[in-house]
């Protein structure tokens, strides 16, 4: 271990301080866990390491004490011997705005112009910069990058990122087509690439989770993605809404008596799967109960998996005819059941021909499941988010 480089991939919510460490160049995971509850009463603390786990509760009261929970247990379990052996660490930032087209060392402009796109990311870029402030006290020798969840949409058109509303609003407020989830979509056309000799790449990456993306890209650039200027655009979600009329803002105000900002609130956290069924926005539960013929369920999938085809069917259109589907993420990785629903949808339109049984057992691994006479290949690839991190981080730390 003291001859490997280690590097750390951080991903900082409002509550929680969820972490991964690779040797570098090899790209070997070493351990990962996280830091929950941080500011409430009584915290949880993970460290997953060599088919071991270590657990812990105790008051997370912030960032900076998960931080120090982390660097200790590592010591502790001796999966590293010192900090020596940290060669970098690779911060998660939701929001990187109009400024940033890449990944970027941390400096205190940098921190700077992160800070200003609070506005825009509040629940995300805050806690971010909170998790970079408490490594960067512990560790404050060694590289530290941001990588930006936009960063890789930044080179959408002015056509597809603005919206019809006065241009001003554009220029003066930024107010603009961001997307998001870009390392996930940037490492599954990179992912393909390894698998799939298609020339030109004319790629539609579908990361179905909770929180859930659609991009079009060819040849990994992007031309089109489906969330807007947050994560509550695009499709259907977990609890999000996606795309709706943005009158409904104004009239569920109206009859609730509530504010904007609560409404805003329910169009985030009580909508779509959540909202539609009534139950849950697990679709793991989702998937269960529309078997079992519950017409809410059965609905709210219905929805979803429209929303999921009519983005399909706009960017194939964009991109004058795709000719690979990726699938992944929660969902679109690990659900032969939503992938079929999706597919079935889009498959005479695109000229899709897929093997059922095999979509049916594919779980969470790399995968064709498309047939040798389709039109479009269709693919399912594990996302690596954190591998992103790391690779940006380990590249950038290097001429630090």
């Amino acid at each position: 271990m003291k001859n490997k480089s280690i590097y750390i991939a951080v991903n900082a919510g409002s509550s929680s301080l969820k972490f991964k460490l690779y040797t570098m160049p090899e790209e070997t995971l070493v351990c990962s866990g996280m830091a929950d509850r941080i500011g409430q009463s009584m915290g949880e603390f993970s460290l997953k390491y060599a088919d071991q786990k270590y657990q812990l509760e105790t008051p997370i009261p912030n960032h900076e004490v998960g931080v120090e929970l982390l660097l200790k247990a590592l010591l502790d379990t001796k999966v590293i011997p010192s900090y020596d052996v940290i060669a970098g660490v690779g911060h998660r930032v939701v929001q990187g705005g109009k400024y940033f087209s890449g990944s970027v060392l941390f400096t205190p402009e940098v921190v700077e112009k992160i800070e200003s796109l609070i506005p825009l990311a509040p629940l995300h870029n805050r806690p971010n910069l909170q998790g970079y402030f408490a490594f960067h006290k512990v560790l404050p020798s060694i590289p530290h990058v941001a990588v930006f969840d936009t960063a890789f949409h930044q080179t959408m058109a002015p056509q597809d990122y603005l919206y019809p509303i006065p241009y001003q609003w554009s220029t003066q407020f930024d107010l603009r087509r961001y997307g998001f989830h870009g390392t996930s979509h940037q490492y599954l056309v990179q992912e393909l690439a390894k698998h799939s000799n298609l020339s030109p790449q004319k790629v539609i990456t579908c990361h179905i989770g909770s929180g859930a993306s659609l991009a079009a890209i060819k040849d990994q650039k992007v031309v089109a993605t489906s969330m807007g200027l947050t994560p509550l655009g695009g499709i259907m979600m977990g609890t999000r809404t996606g795309d709706i009329d943005p009158s409904i803002l104004h009239f569920a105000a109206l009859k609730l008596n509530e504010t904007y900002e609560n409404v805003y609130a329910m169009l985030n956290k009580q909508s779509g799967l959540l909202g539609v069924s009534g139950m849950t926005s697990d679709s793991r539960d989702l998937e269960e109960a529309h078997l079992a013929g519950n017409e809410r369920a059965q609905l709210a999938n219905q929805l979803f998996v429209r929303r999921i085809a009519d983005f399909i069917g706009q960017y194939h259109i964009r991109l004058h005819s795709a000719n690979a589907l990726i699938f992944s993420a929660g969902i679109g990785e690990n659900s032969g059941f939503y992938r079929q629903l999706i597919l079935d949808e889009v498959k005479d339109a695109l000229g899709i021909d897929f093997d059922r049984e095999l979509n049916m057992k594919t779980r969470g691994k790399t995968t064709k499941i498309s047939t040798p006479s389709s039109q479009v290949e269709v693919w399912v690839i594990p996302t690596n988010e954190e591998i992103m991190i790391i690779r940006d981080t380990y590249r950038l730390g290097k001429g630090a």
